[in-house]
């Protein structure tokens, strides 16, 4: 088998270290791991099937003779060098939101449009990791031609704010368990032991920005622009793994045995629903895992023609770093 030599940008943050993770742990045929970073993370080192990998600092120069550029380094920095990496020969995989809307990026959840890479011109967008879970299970029922609308609210980890996140909800919950004053970095308010109904910055509509990420984003993945959806975004304060309650209202009436038997044929679906048992998704059990978990699947009471049910993922795996290499793997692949 060819082996590649692939670059992970940003590869000593929570993303980037994941996407390593991954690598190795599905076999990807890496010839040479480029492991890099910006001078910040000078001298560190990563771990790679068992061997101590210095990280190089970032720089135009970095991806000389790289194959596949897996990107998770901020905004601004895919909007640099992830043109230079595509002008270098290499594919660029970019895990942020800056190219996901630009007509000749391909945004692609393999499971749903793998189609779509091939018509890349050098880079391929992840997309968001609350909009890449929902699309995997909105797809059977795109495919059968019967979504009117899907009303959708997340409850995302902290780790979708990366490594500032998850020190911010850990100080801040020590500090409020011992009676200290707490201070707020990443976050507008405190997130421990709270809720905080704001994702990304507010747009003059009144939504936020990760709210309007996902509705543009799951019509741009199913090649649907005239598909309704609405999105109320709330970060919690749990470490890893993003839930959804979706409500999806169909043109036709759908059992919960139908629903149920259309998830159970989607890849990377696994159904976890009997409420007899009080067996449900919930974000601690699936951390760790690539599949996107449903369950509470029942008929909305409200509709006739309209279902609801909760999805849970870890957003590191499949909103991520799974996700980025599955569209590096599908590209192998032709």
């Amino acid at each position: 088998m060819k082996k590649y030599t692939v670059a992970v940008v940003g590869a000593t943050g929570v993303v980037g270290r994941e996407m390593i993770q991954v690598l190795e742990s599905r076999n990807f045929p890496v010839g040479t791991l480029v492991p890099l970073a910006s001078e910040r993370s000078a001298g560190a080192e990563v771990e790679f099937h068992g061997k101590h990998i210095e990280v190089k600092v970032l720089n135009k120069d970095s991806f000389d003779g790289v194959d596949i550029a897996l990107f998770s380094a901020g905004g601004s920095v895919s909007a640099e060098f992830a043109p230079i990496a595509a002008k270098s020969g290499a594919v660029a995989i970019d895990n942020t939101s800056h190219f996901r809307m630009f007509p000749d990026v391909p945004l692609v959840v393999p499971e749903v449009n793998a189609h779509a890479i091939k018509g890349h011109k050098g880079i391929i967008s992840n997309p968001n990791c609350s909009t890449a879970q929902m699309v995997l299970v909105l797809k059977p029922f795109h495919d059968a031609g019967i979504i009117e609308r899907v009303v959708v609210s997340t409850y995302q980890s902290v780790s979708g704010a990366g490594k500032e996140g998850m020190n911010e909800l850990e100080s801040q919950s020590r500090k409020t368990l011992s009676g200290m004053e707490i201070e707020c970095k990443k976050f507008p308010h405190p997130i421990a032991f709270n809720l905080i109904p704001q994702i990304d910055s507010f747009l003059e509509n009144g939504y936020t920005k990760e709210e309007v990420k996902m509705i543009e984003e799951t019509k741009k993945i199913l090649g649907d622009p005239s598909i309704q959806v609405t999105a109320t975004t709330v970060r919690v304060p749990v470490f890893v793994g993003h839930s959804e309650s979706i409500n999806i209202q169909t043109k036709r009436k759908l059992s919960v045995a139908q629903v149920r038997e259309l998830l159970s044929v989607m890849p990377g679906v696994e159904v976890m629903d009997d409420p007899s048992k009080l067996i449900y998704p919930t974000p601690r059990e699936t951390a760790g895992r690539d599949e996107v978990f449903v369950g509470r699947i029942r008929e909305d009471l409200s509709h006739p023609r309209a279902i609801d049910l909760w999805c849970v993922s870890d957003n590191l795996r499949k909103g991520a770093a799974l996700n980025a290499v599955q569209i590096a793997e599908a590209w192998m692949q032709g």
